[in-house]
């Protein structure tokens, strides 16, 4: 059985038809990836299995469990979280405080522990720990970002344009965050702009187009097709 699996869903903006018939599925330790143009639907996918978007018909099952029509409230503590796209931290909090946030959902006596593995993992953000958020960098920003959807101790991590609006050498930076998480068991689900790189860090990937999937297969058989190569890869 698939961690993730959605089945057929069907999302309205009002009257506009936002999602078709998507169905896709994450298995357990993968990094799968949607890729495709501005407005093809990518962050809505995201949003619903979230539960900010309630889909107008078909199911999302995570675990076993249906979440379709699930608050986000009630999808967290159920071992699925999102960092959203342009990272939306709180900014006038501190570091710590926003970390403390993403921990919400878990014991209080684990609360410490969680804050110090982020800070194993993102030393950057001990430093500045008392920092108010606002005043971070780009780049450190999206690491707090990540690390605070990681507070909840996740066991599906959704990664929503991790790299929108970094310099080159931040975005490499990030996606190497992205293959040492991947490497440490954490499966992910990332939508991502830059589809060279979602392809050369994914397991599986989906080509979104205007709502639908036109494509799906290995991410490294489609990092060489000559249509995605075309529309996606500049080549």
């Amino acid at each position: 059985m698939s961690l993730l699996s959605v089945q057929d869903i069907h999302v309205y903006y009002g009257a506009i038809h936002a999602i078709k018939g998507i169905s896709l599925e994450v298995e357990e330790k993968e990094i799968v990836t949607l890729i495709g143009a501005n407005g093809a639907g990518k962050s809505t996918t995201l949003n619903t299995i979230a539960g900010l978007h309630r889909p107008k018909s078909g199911t999302v099952t995570f675990a076993g469990e249906v979440l379709t029509g699930q608050p986000a409230s009630r999808i967290v503590p159920r071992g699925l979280s999102m960092c959203p796209e342009g990272r939306r931290v709180f900014p006038h909090m501190t570091v710590r405080e926003n970390l403390e946030m993403g921990g919400y959902v878990r014991p209080s006596s684990e609360i410490q522990s969680s804050l110090e593995e982020m800070y194993t993992r993102f030393p950057r953000l001990k430093e500045r720990e008392k920092q108010v958020a606002g005043t971070l960098s780009g780049g450190e920003q999206q690491m707090l970002a990540m690390a605070r959807a990681l507070m909840s101790r996740p066991r599906l991590l959704m990664l929503d344009e991790p790299s929108m609006g970094l310099a080159p050498i931040l975005v490499e930076q990030i996606f190497s965050i992205i293959q040492e998480l991947h490497n440490s068991g954490v499966t992910i689900l990332l939508v991502e702009q830059n589809a060279q790189m979602a392809l050369s860090v994914a397991d599986r990937a989906y080509v979104l187009e205007t709502g639908n999937i036109s494509l799906s297969g290995r991410a490294e058989d489609l990092l060489h097709d000559e249509k995605v190569q075309k529309a996606y890869l500049g080549s």
